[in-house]
């Protein structure tokens, strides 16, 4: 008999849904192929297999997370992102362990020990802090008349009851945390009971730059209108604010939308359409350049918006500059009826949540917000933060994106951020006019400001707003809330999804 340890393929699939439907006899669904996929594309080092004579006969998945936005209080859908493994994060701190199986006829040959050491060594090599898992009691519903959660588990952990995953998992050091209750929706046999257990590494080094508590900064910058003789002037403006964040060691530093429109100044000669289309071509010097102004001044930067000219289409589009040098962007989904007559701007058709050394953000672009489908999906994914750059003229547009973000927030159980440009630029055409006012809105509940207004900056002038937000009370108000708007849909009834594109 050959017993191997490996990495698990796609193209162990089929034999691993066989093993599956044996190892779920009578307990409903198994990992569609969609699934395995996602995990081996995110996480490879993560998914693994036990070959037997060429067959595969265990399986063990795990994603990395960043535990202090979960914390001990979640449910097996949270950790997964509910299903969609958009929890991930590369630079997260804790391995957790999604599945284990065994096919019924190799469980003599203690196949589940060999998985779990090969995942020590991962957490080991990976220099991540601890694995957690949420252990389910298969046998409770055997004792729960007589016994409460914790006494059973006491039980088992003094071999008066065996519990053949729990019985196992305390036998690999791993120990009891907590119970967690309405765990894994569905599985009657632990009556949705599970056993939160870790395994610490003894070797971790804390990291660089990982988040040491849930407190995040956030910089927003109202930005104020005006034109600049050079490219050189206009990068010091940035520069300025970037550095004045920086210093109140602000985590997140952001910009408005279309913030870089004074430089259109120059083609003042040309009509809205084209002039717009020479202000992109500056849009890859400016990217460049506050790239190296997030490494240097160790803060994430939202790059406002900008327009991009790609392939003779007009995108405005949101970077994301990561202070460790990474890139990210989003493409305005919805454009405005002027954004069309005037600019003939593209609308993306991406929405994804973006992971961060803060975790999960989202970025919608002014108008963008006003859609509740898109932000829904994101929080969905896990974004406990919404940024919106916006950009609004008018006092009434102003009030639209203002409402509609605080709705959002209520709504979804994270934080917006949105920031715009104040001033007037009267040399510009089609740009004269600006109204703005910064601001940070909160769900509304006892944790959080009674008018769900975290900070607001003085409207139409130029100014920074800091922010603290705490993720931990989004976290509690999730589980303990009045109200719980994500928890409490009808999903029986309706549901928002994202439509497959040919």
């Amino acid at each position: 008999m050959e017993v191997i340890v490996r990495p698990l393929k796609i193209e162990d699939y089929e034999g691993l849904k066989s093993a599956m439907i044996e190892a779920y006899d009578g307990m409903g669904g198994i990992w569609r192929e969609a699934n395995i996929k996602k995990l081996l594309t995110l996480f490879p080092a993560g998914q693994l297999c036990v070959e037997v004579d060429g067959k595969v006969a265990a399986c063990a998945l795990s994603i990395i997370v960043q535990y202090k936005l979960f914390g001990d209080e979640h449910t097996y859908e949270e950790i997964t992102g509910n299903y969609t493994f958009s929890t991930h994060f590369d630079e997260g701190d804790v391995l957790y362990g999604i599945e284990v199986f065994v096919h019924p006829e190799y469980r003599q040959l203690r196949l589940a020990r060999r998985l779990y050491d090969a995942r020590k060594e991962l957490c080991e090599h990976r220099n991540l802090k601890e694995i957690k898992v949420g252990g389910r009691i298969p046998n409770y519903h055997k004792y729960s008349a007589e016994l409460a959660p914790k006494e059973y588990i006491d039980k088992v952990k003094s071999k008066e009851i065996f519990d053949p995953v729990l019985s196992f998992q305390i036998s690999n050091d791993f120990h009891v945390v907590k119970v967690l209750t309405n765990y894994l929706k569905g599985d009657t046999q632990s009556e949705e009971y599970a056993v939160l257990l870790e395994w610490n590494n003894i070797y971790y080094s804390r990291k660089k730059n990982t988040m040491s508590d849930s407190i995040i900064r956030l910089g927003l910058v109202q930005w104020q209108m005006r034109t600049f003789p050079n490219m050189e002037k206009f990068f010091e403006q940035v520069e300025f604010f970037v550095d004045v964040l920086s210093e109140y060691k602000a985590d997140f530093a952001v910009f408005p939308e279309f913030f870089n429109s004074p430089l259109l100044a120059d083609f003042n000669h040309l009509g809205e359409y084209e002039a717009m289309r020479e202000l992109a071509s500056k849009t890859q010097e400016i990217q460049k350049k506050i790239s190296e102004y997030a490494i240097s001044y160790n803060v994430n930067i939202i790059a406002g918006s900008m327009p991009v000219l790609e392939n003779g289409l007009l995108y405005n589009i949101s970077y994301l500059c990561h202070r460790d040098g990474k890139l990210s962007e989003y493409r305005k989904i919805h454009i405005t009826p002027n954004e069309m007559k005037y600019y003939s701007i593209t609308g993306g058709d991406k929405i994804a949540t973006i992971n961060t050394d803060c975790g999960k953000i989202g970025i919608l672009i002014c108008y963008d917000v006003e859609f509740p489908e898109l932000s829904r999906l994101l929080a969905l994914e896990g974004m406990k933060i919404l940024f919106v750059p916006y950009l609004t003229d008018t006092q009434n547009a102003y009030t639209r994106v203002r409402n509609c973000a605080m709705a959002r927030a209520i709504e979804n159980e994270c934080y917006v951020a949105i920031a715009g440009c104040v001033g007037n630029l009267p040399g510009v055409n089609n740009m004269d006019i600006q109204f703005g006012q910064a601001a940070v809105f909160t769900p509304s509940d006892f944790a959080f400001p009674t008018n769900a207004i975290k900070a607001e900056a003085t409207p139409n002038t130029e100014m920074t707003l800091i922010v603290d937000v705490d993720l931990n009370l989004l976290k509690e108000l999730h589980h303990y809330g009045s109200v719980k708007t994500i928890t409490d849909r009808r999903t029986d009834l309706y549901e928002v999804k994202r439509v497959k594109k040919n």
